[in-house]
């Protein structure tokens, strides 16, 4: 029998139980309330931490972890458990002669029954039951649903039956007639076929002599699309073709046509950026700004004024004589400024303008009505010019329209930015290689869409739009950083 029985245990206690005492507690350990009081808030997550890092809240935290071990391992404490689930009588081993006598089928068969290791290690070990899920034996409504019942029942007892039952009864006792049956498979087969899109298709006849305004409020007729959604926005196919150069296995020629073609555009876009180079540059250094020339740039209309002044100023030393000869001219000025006085025209005059401004009227219709006259003698000219004129508008007609031909697969303006072409997919003569394996990937399937939709106008050429930030980054160093420092 194993050491100690159940009489004795109550009056014994273990070695850790007589150390530790109630809860933990030494007897030699020193009174709370002599120690040094901590000061700092309780209620704070700060104060939770500095208390359980005090012996007492060390000791409380063994206990209850030892208590739980004891629930995982064993179903519940130890100190609370019966005798006969902690102790045994060992009478010996009563399976070696059996062992022996076993075949190697029987241990084969017996291997195969016992469980793998890591069924053992992912198998739940823990005593502690799992815990119940209420809301799984919860019915929503229950107890309305159960008022409901007993309400049933009750009316069922006097006769009474719900109105579902009811019905149901009604449609067994007099079933529907047949004439108003759905028709059969055979039936359906022998109805003819018919277009669906067609303008005198058999679901719209009954449509046909009703309102218009009335179909369009009760959404029984659909709204009429415009012709231009029957069009395509350009002529330009979906998906172009690459060029032969850009193959997988390419041949010479059609490799270098493909590079000066990539070239090409390359030079053009190296001679825009020059060029605007050349215009943001700025002037040489011989026409560059000075302080000085900016100085007298900004004083040259002042120092004409100064010399006026200084003009004038002169004239001013020269004495009274020179005053006296200026206010003779200023009197002298005004007669010589005023117009001479308009005479008042006579009555004969007037009557003689009068009768030359008719005249000159008549003359003029006259001359018109004669113009008109000759122009009779000159319809020949006239249809020969009329005819010029309509050649020449036929010319504009089929210029226009050859232009209109011609701009049907390009992209045209549909916002701000202008439609820029994809940078050509080409790999260069060292890139290339023999084997599908060791193909370098070109390009992008998203990019590509994207730009077939800009050059075929179904949406306008757009750019990545721009970050900016509305608030200003503001740098903090933490406290706990320049506590370290």
């Amino acid at each position: 029998m194993a050491v100690g029985s159940g009489g004795g245990r109550g009056g014994q206690c273990s070695k850790s139980e007589a150390d530790s005492g109630f809860l933990g507690l030494r007897p030699t350990s020193v009174d709370p309330a002599l120690r040094r009081r901590r000061r700092g808030p309780r209620n704070k997550k700060r104060g939770w931490r500095r208390l359980a890092q005090e012996p007492l809240g060390l000791e409380v935290d063994q206990f209850l972890e030892d208590v739980r071990l004891q629930e995982r391992t064993s179903g519940g404490l130890i100190s609370e458990a019966p005798d006969e689930k902690l102790f045994f009588v060992d009478t010996g081993s009563k399976n070696e002669g059996l062992n022996k006598k076993r075949t190697k089928g029987q241990k084969r068969s017996l291997l195969l029954k016992k469980p793998l290791r890591i069924d053992l290690i992912l198998e739940n070990t823990s005593k502690v039951p799992a815990p119940k899920d209420v809301r799984a034996h919860q019915v929503p409504n229950a107890r309305k649903l159960r008022r409901k019942e007993q309400l049933w029942e009750r009316l069922a007892e006097q006769g009474k039956l719900p109105r579902e039952v009811r019905r149901a009864q009604a449609r067994l006792r007099h079933p529907p007639a047949a004439a108003g049956a759905t028709p059969g498979p055979q039936d359906m087969a022998e109805r003819p076929f018919y277009d669906l899109w067609v303008k005198d298709n058999p679901l719209d006849r009954p449509l046909e002599q009703q309102d218009p305004f009335f179909l369009e409020q009760t959404k029984k007729k659909g709204v009429k699309r415009p012709q231009h959604l029957h069009t395509k926005p350009s002529q330009a196919p979906a998906v172009e073709v690459t060029p032969a150069g850009a193959s997988y296995n390419p041949s010479f020629e059609d490799h270098q046509t493909l590079l000066r073609a990539a070239h090409e555009v390359e030079l053009q876009r190296q001679k825009a950026a020059e060029k605007l180079e050349r215009q943001l540059a700025p002037p040489a250094s011989e026409q560059a700004a000075t302080p000085e020339s900016s100085f007298q740039e900004m004083c040259q209309g002042l120092l004409e004024e100064s010399d006026g002044e200084g003009e004038l100023g002169e004239g001013q030393d020269e004495g009274p004589e020179a005053g006296g000869d200026r206010a003779t001219g200023a009197e002298a000025s005004p007669a010589a400024v005023r117009p001479a006085s308009v005479e008042k025209k006579t009555e004969q005059q007037r009557r003689r303008e009068k009768a030359a401004r008719k005249l000159r009227v008549q003359q003029a219709a006259a001359r018109a009505a004669r113009l008109r006259h000759q122009e009779v003698f000159r319809l020949r000219g006239i249809k020969v010019q009329v005819a010029q004129r309509l050649a020449e508008l036929a010319r504009q007609r089929e210029r226009r329209q050859a232009r209109r031909l011609a701009e049907a697969d390009r992209p045209r303006r549909l916002g701000r930015l202008k439609y820029q072409d994809p940078d050509i997919d080409v790999q260069l003569s060292s890139e290339l290689c023999d084997s599908l394996r060791t193909l370098k990937p070109e390009g992008n399937i998203l990019r590509d869409r994207f730009k077939s939709f800009q050059r075929r106008n179904m949406i306008e050429p757009r750019e990545r739009a721009k970050f900016k930030r509305k608030y200003k980054v503001k740098l903090v160093e933490k406290r706990a950083f320049r506590e370290i420092q």
